[in-house]
């Protein structure tokens, strides 16, 4: 697959937040709440931070090596692993939901920008060794939104009545969506490789987490990228004195909430906390975490805690606790021997919400870099964008502004009365003068008979383009294609789509062409034309 490549500043594609857009811009108001700058003595004040912390590499290996007994191997993978012993050895890290078949292709985006990170760090800094992670968030029980996938234009829902975190249930009913994979994608060049990669990590594993694991090394092992699953009880027990602050002293609520005060005066908040910021996570159950008096309670269950019975539980199962979005980031980073983290426009805006709990709880906070995005054009797409007169780029626009340009661009008839505007306004400026030197107060009422000179002579030009834009048909209809084929329901292809059609098509190619326009530390929107 040859595609082109161009850019546009994220500000200019009108789909990104105002924090994100200053964020990039570094915005003097944003600097409090972020530690390290996106360049290269970033990445280096970034190492000298987590040199300083007592990292837990024997552990991580440990059950990275368990975790990775259930996959082939894979020799780029092992050898990542191995080095997260070294204490020169530092990771780049990605997170994302188990969402069923990768749900949409930024999903896909971000892992490769973290493993094009790695490589590229590693050449700016061959003394250090740097290992993509993609960290698994398994324990989210928004099935709503992890339990879906679009596929050509329509919403494919797998239907389960399953409850708790999606990471643990079963893929019955799975095999379902698959033979409608089977059914549109398998007349492909790649379709049948596809479906039967999805047959192997889905219907033969036990979980969804276990699926997804499967199908993210398939993809993505022979870049040596590393797959976390935090779900696990030696990686929460690291966290027992940040889980016992939370649930004692309720400190992570009081910090985040001075922050939110503070950032909240410019921008709309992301992520709110909650006195108590974990859930309790057994069996089919992950619900909140509430004190109630003396005793503390499970949302929705009849299950209480007395201090010291929840003490015990915390020292006897760490697995079961669970934490929210305001202290996930505290567990990935204490896990990993971090030092960036590459996440979306809304990951990132809650990120910035969290520095002072980083503070609060003694664990380094990494550099924050927006992932990638990108907008691919087919050929059949560019070529009708060619032939309109028009960019990749114009098509970020709304229709009918594409449109008046097409038309003020091409019509024979002038379209914009700006000389008999002007005629008008000179008119009615020299009338003003006269008026005015015989007496000011008539200047007002000059004023007033020129604004109701003009107002017929606007109204006339938007008539004149409405009239014009009727000769243009079959333009908009192209316009209107054009743009349905490459923002779907009005969003951004990234936000929809899934990353299959587009590997049935050209198979491993697509991960090849993504990695090869990826990004490093550079923030632009990029735009992919196919050859």
């Amino acid at each position: 697959m040859n595609c082109t490549s161009t850019r546009l500043s994220y500000h200019d594609t009108g789909y990104f937040s105002k924090i994100i857009t200053d964020y990039l811009d570094k915005s003097p108001q944003l600097g409090p709440f972020y530690k390290h700058a996106t360049d290269i003595a970033g990445v280096k004040n970034a190492i000298e931070e987590r040199k300083k912390f007592r990292n837990h590499r024997d552990i991580l290996v440990a059950e990275l090596e368990k975790q990775y007994a259930v996959v082939p191997a894979a020799p780029e993978v092992q050898q990542n692993i191995r080095l997260l012993h070294d204490e020169n050895t530092f990771t780049i890290t990605t997170a994302h939901q188990p969402v069923i078949f990768t749900g949409t292709l930024y999903f896909i985006y971000k892992i490769l920008h973290v493993i094009k990170l790695a490589a590229w760090s590693k050449q700016q800094l061959p003394q250090y060794n740097f290992v993509p992670v993609f960290y698994m968030g398994s324990e989210d029980a928004d099935l709503d939104e992890l339990g879906s996938i679009w596929l050509n234009n329509e919403k494919i829902v797998w239907e389960t009545a399953q409850t708790g975190a999606v990471g643990r249930m079963n893929t019955g009913g799975l095999e379902k969506i698959i033979e409608r994979i089977d059914g549109e994608l398998s007349v492909q060049p790649h379709g049948k490789e596809l479906v039967k990669l999805l047959r192997d990590c889905y219907i033969d594993s036990a979980d969804i987490q276990t699926a997804t694991f499967k199908l993210i090394h398939a993809l993505f092992a022979r870049f040596g990228l590393v797959v976390l699953i935090p779900d696990n009880a030696a990686f929460k027990k690291l966290l027992l004195p940040v889980f016992e602050d939370d649930l004692f002293q309720q400190a992570s609520s009081a910090v985040v909430a001075t922050t939110i005060e503070q950032l909240g005066r410019h921008y709309k908040v992301q992520a709110n906390p909650r006195e108590i910021n974990l859930f309790y996570l057994k069996d089919a159950i992950r619900a909140r975490i509430e004190q109630d008096g003396e005793a503390w309670k499970v949302t929705g269950t009849h299950i209480r805690f007395t201090k010291e019975q929840l003490q015990q539980e915390l020292r006897e199962h760490p697995e079961r606790f669970s934490p929210n979005v305001i202290l996930r980031g505290i567990l990935q980073e204490t896990i990993l021997p971090d030092i960036l983290f590459v996440g979306g426009g809304g990951e990132l805006a809650y990120w910035l919400e969290l520095k002072a709990v980083f503070e609060h709880h003694a664990v380094p906070y990494p550099m924050l870099v927006l992932r990638n995005s990108f907008l691919i054009a087919e050929k059949k797409w560019k070529q009708k964008i060619e032939r309109l007169g028009l960019d990749m780029a114009d098509f970020f626009k709304p229709e009918q502004e594409l449109l008046t340009r097409l038309v003020t661009h091409n019509s024979a008839v002038a379209l914009k009365l700006e000389d008999e505007l002007d005629l008008v306004k000179q008119f009615y400026g020299e009338l003003k003068l006269k008026a005015g030197a015989i007496d000011k107060t008539l200047e007002q009422h000059i004023e007033a008979l020129r604004a109701k000179a003009t107002r017929p002579l606007y109204e006339l030009e938007k008539k004149m383009l409405r009239a014009e834009k009727r000769k243009y048909k079959d333009e908009l209809r192209q316009i209107h294609a054009v743009r349905e084929a490459l923002f779907p329901m009005n969003s951004l292809q990234e936000r929809i789509e899934n990353f299959m059609p587009w590997y049935a098509k050209w198979g491993s190619n697509f991960i090849d062409m993504i990695y090869k326009n990826s990004l490093e530390l550079e923030q632009a929107f990029c735009m992919l034309n196919e050859q």
